[in-house]
């Protein structure tokens, strides 16, 4: 009785006011009240500190630095065969496996469609039917920053305007279309095997969203799909390696990853699986 009332709850919840409040509040330097909470947070979720570059909280002015902190060089090693794909992010995996045509699995009794996880920018669909994905939830004691599972070319990016629902596991078994309904930033990309969708999704108390190339996507929260797009050569070309990083969230959240169809093969993972950036998750076709 009490979970379906967390989730009924959450529609009530005027969650981008909320979330909008935490960003201001995780961007204020307040001193030894920072400190204090970040030391709270860290208690909490049992954060490793020992992997960040920085691993004293009292040297984070803000909970925006904190929650962004980059981890130490080395403590993540990134698969070197060229043949493998590196999980791009800290996490645990949601759902993986084909997208149905052009539906995509979500959790029992839910899935949503390419076309609603574009936008609606049907012409980016076609090449993920009958394609591969996998999604991975980062909780709020796991790294935010975000890296590429294989070398790519950015083609287009797309904000998605929408709710701001959690990503939790709870949430996502009861709210349909939950990935297809939060705001969010498609990154789609020309890799030397087919096309590749990254996927960023916002949620509750999700402060930003941010790429390397363009800064802060999100706040503020727009009220249509915008999209960019990039050239293949020239000053504003923008090509990314294996285990480089594209993007970032102010706390936790998802990233759902699409590949073209025939693509690759995935390893054996599954719900509840524990991701490490740079481990190897799936094989390259020939």
């Amino acid at each position: 009785m009490v979970q379906p009332i967390k989730v009924s709850l959450q529609y009530l919840l005027p969650k981008h006011a909320v979330s909008r409040l935490a960003g201001w509040l995780a961007a204020a330097e307040a001193g030894f009240i920072t400190t204090w909470l970040i030391r709270l947070f860290v208690r909490h979720f049992k954060v490793d500190m020992q992997e960040a570059q920085q691993s004293d909280p009292a040297k984070y002015k803000s909970f925006n630095e904190f929650f962004t902190r980059p981890l130490k060089e080395g403590v993540r090693e990134i698969v070197q065969d060229e043949s493998r794909l590196a999980y791009p992010v800290d996490g645990t995996v949601s759902q993986a496996g084909p997208i149905d045509q052009d539906r995509i699995f979500q959790a029992k009794g839910h899935n949503y469609s390419l076309n609603a996880l574009m936008g609606g920018e049907e012409s980016f669909c076609p090449p993920f039917k009958d394609g591969t994905f996998a999604t991975i939830y980062l909780s709020p004691r796991d790294y935010h920053r975000i890296h590429m599972p294989m070398d790519g070319r950015l083609t287009d990016m797309i904000y998605v305007p929408g709710e701001l629902f959690s990503v939790n596991p709870l949430t996502t078994e009861h709210v349909p279309g939950l990935f297809a309904r939060n705001e969010r930033v498609v990154c789609l990309f020309d890799t030397n095997k087919g096309r590749m969708a990254m996927v960023l999704v916002g949620a509750t108390i999700v402060a930003s969203i941010e790429t390397k190339w363009a800064g802060t996507i999100t706040p503020p929260t727009g009220n249509k799909v915008t999209r960019w797009q990039y050239p293949a050569s020239g000053h504003n070309a923008i090509s990314l390696k294996k285990g480089e990083e594209m993007g970032l969230f102010k706390l936790g959240s998802t990233v759902v990853m699409l590949f073209e169809a025939d693509m690759l093969e995935l390893d054996d993972i599954g719900p509840g699986f524990v991701t490490r950036l740079g481990s190897p998750f799936a094989t390259l076709k020939a």
